[in-house]
């Protein structure tokens, strides 16, 4: 692994459209004093907009969102921000979902209640000084193909 540019916290911003969820996870990444969340959102479209309002280091977003689905905020982020950490957490398990979002460009998906050392680990290295290799979303999730 690379080795980090600065020692600042990782700079997150997490998206999901259940508020208690979003609030916990929140409490979740602030945990961690390698990670801090910058801001945070209820629907695709506004992730896009505080992600290029914010410039953070991270994006966490649910792919099942109002206004504009994860999968479209993904594509559009990877689009604009070619060097943003995306990670994908959803409550769907669908392998076509979870297929949808890596193609969309997203570094990692998860699912709620199976994440949490897996999404802890991907947005602490989200800064590293070397691009992370494309690797398939099975990779991160720790099955083979």
């Amino acid at each position: 692994m690379g080795e980090f540019k600065d020692s600042a916290p990782v700079r997150v911003v997490i998206a999901d459209d259940d508020g208690v969820f979003l609030e916990s996870l929140g409490v979740l990444i602030e945990a961690q004093p390698e990670l801090k969340v910058v801001g945070a959102e209820r629907d695709g479209l506004e992730a896009i907009e505080l992600t290029a309002a914010l410039e953070p280091d991270a994006v966490v977003i649910d792919p099942h969102m109002p206004r504009l689905d994860g999968v479209t905020a993904i594509a559009r982020l990877r689009r604009d921000h070619p060097n943003i950490c995306l990670i994908a957490l959803t409550g769907d398990a669908a392998p076509a979902l979870r297929q949808a979002a890596g193609e969309a460009g997203a570094d990692g998906v998860f699912v709620k209640g199976e994440f949490l050392d897996k999404l802890l680990s991907r947005l602490g290295s989200a800064r590293v000084t070397e691009p992370p290799a494309v690797v398939s979303i099975e990779r991160h999730l720790g099955h083979r193909a």
